[in-house]
């Protein structure tokens, strides 16, 4: 400290012990905030912006964004979990939770006088135990297992939402993901698009195997309704263009002029009048229909020459939704004219349009290969919607996160309660001295969160434990039942979880924990502590 000073004199700095617990005190909030928000029982935090607006939720990775922390050990361990959502999209309240309990369970040794590097080796030993001990109690997953992947997505959203409408959803996004799954090719997640409308109730949310598009027809005479339809993905501007480079057009008479935007004028009406030919050509009999869809624009006069054509034409769609249609409807975008030809249309057996207040919504359906599809998320409100949307991406990633890994772990704290009875059955054996006290520490600290979830259900944490501990002593795998507070086979009720979420948190809060452990001095001693 004393050489710092002599660095610099308005240097901020804090002692061995202070910055020690300082880190540990700010472990311990940000998971007091954190822990009543762990699993289905778990409680709501209602956060309010500066401008009024409210937002409800329970998503770990939603409360860590949008609340305002200023301590940097906080906003550390923040960073780490919202990390843990971007790579496997759930595990954000245990993991936050798992690094309080590391740093609780260490303070207990360090006031006794442990050298954190002591607690620092033991914890290391125990996370490379418990990561080869993880493979054991993995459950294979076949691709075509329905019912185990809607007991994955059950689990994450019933940690989001409230029971009826996490079991309705269930189902909603299993089938989103197994509608995009292709035997080739990785799952695109961006193959599903999530809409909203704000609009009768949570319970209206529905699964469209085809595409909504949050636009309609921009001409009054237009069909609000086409079936049996043709699909035209293009990127062609059919409205006058502005040149690219600064240019001027001279004429020396109005009848100049007049021939001048005569000849503008006819070259987008060529093009029209080629989508129109192409439309004559296909729709030979009049059940029969075409859609335009535009990633360009289409002026006033183009519209309507197609709807007199009774063509159905959407300009300005978006890039990601032009790839949604191909993979969709089928045909493929084109970029010119010249290459109109009947190969390159989509088909869909029922395309109409939905008015709410201003909005116009288009519908795609019966669409030919159902390889990209739209959750429409309906709900009175806002922040409901909102909170159905971040429970849906979570039960997305679930899902997804199972196939690629081809196994699921049992849930309701049985692979924590599992993995404190490895360590101090197996590994601690196996070490001598002091490191010992760090592999106790980390098997109390992962029984933290199934003390947790028991105290989030009404039930007393100790006894709950103690009932499930039991069970593993005799050699069985369970968890907790939320409904019960007693032991119960996670298996055979559905409960599951991720595998690699599982390896990410046990990955990722041992080593924060141990950084933080290892912090001697916090100094505040930046170029800008010249400027006082």
């Amino acid at each position: 400290m004393a050489a710092v000073k002599a660095l610099n004199p308005n240097a901020d700095t804090m002692g061995a012990n202070a910055a020690l617990f300082m880190n540990i005190n700010a472990a311990k909030g940000l998971f007091d905030v954190m822990k009543t928000n762990l699993g289905p029982k778990g409680t709501i935090k209602m956060l309010v912006g500066g401008a009024g607006d409210i937002k409800l939720t329970k998503d770990g990775n939603v409360l860590l964004k949008e609340m305002q922390i200023q301590n940097p050990t906080a906003v550390m361990i923040a960073r780490t979990a919202v990390a843990q959502d971007d790579i496997t999209g759930d595990g954000t309240t245990s993991t936050v939770l798992l690094i309080g309990e590391l740093m609780k369970q260490a303070e207990r040794y360090l006031t006794e006088g442990t050298h954190p590097r002591v607690i620092v080796e033991g914890y290391d030993t125990a996370k490379k135990a418990i990561l080869t001990f993880m493979d054991s109690l993995k459950i294979p997953v076949s691709a075509d297992d329905r019912d185990m992947l809607e007991c994955v997505a059950r689990t994450s959203l019933r940690t989001k939402l409230q029971e009826a409408l996490a079991d309705q959803l269930t189902g909603i996004v299993t089938d989103a993901i197994l509608s995009i799954r292709s035997s080739e090719e990785p799952i695109d997640l961006h193959m599903v698009e999530i809409m909203h409308m704000k609009h009768k109730l949570e319970n209206d949310t529905k699964l469209i195997k085809g595409l909504v598009l949050d636009h309609g027809g921009r001409h009054p005479d237009m069909p609000r309704r086409l079936e049996n339809c043709y699909i035209l993905s293009c990127n062609i501007s059919l409205e006058f263009e502005k040149s690219e480079i600064n240019s001027g057009f001279f004429y020396s008479s109005a009848q100049d002029r007049e021939k001048l935007v005569t000849a503008e004028r006819e070259v987008t009406n060529a093009r029209v009048q080629q989508v129109i030919d192409l439309k004559r050509k296909v729709c030979d009999t009049p059940d029969k229909t075409m859609v335009v869809i535009n990633q360009k624009g289409i002026d006033p006069i183009s519209l309507d020459l197609l709807a007199r054509e009774g063509i159905l034409a959407l300009r300005r769609a978006k890039r990601r939704n032009m790839e949604r249609l191909m993979k969709s409807c089928g045909g493929f975008a084109i970029n010119s004219e010249k290459e109109l030809t009947p190969d390159c249309l989509g088909k869909a057996d029922l395309v109409y349009q939905h008015k709410l207040g201003e909005e116009n919504y288009t519908f795609v359906e019966g669409v030919q290969n159902s390889h990209s599809c739209t959750i429409l998320i309906k709900g009175p409100n806002d922040h409901s919607i909102a909170q159905i949307k971040e429970a849906v991406r979570d039960g997305l990633r679930a899902v997804k996160n199972t196939l690629d890994d081809g196994c699921v772990m049992a849930g309701a704290g049985a692979f924590e309660i599992a993995a404190a009875h490895h360590l101090r059955t197996k590994v601690k054996g196996t070490v001598e001295g002091r490191v010992k006290l760090g592999i106790e520490a980390f098997a109390e600290a992962l029984l933290g969160i199934p003390k947790i979830l028991a105290e989030n259900s009404g039930y007393d944490a100790l006894d709950s434990i103690i009932g499930v501990q039991e069970e593993h002593e005799k050699g069985n795998i369970v968890g907790l039942d939320v409904e019960s507070g007693e032991p119960f086979d996670p298996k055979m009720a559905g409960v599951f979880d991720n595998v690699n979420v599982k390896r990410q948190i046990i990955e990722s809060a041992p080593l924060i924990a141990t950084q933080f452990l290892l912090v001697d001095e916090v100094m505040r001693a930046g170029v800008n502590m010249r400027k006082r």
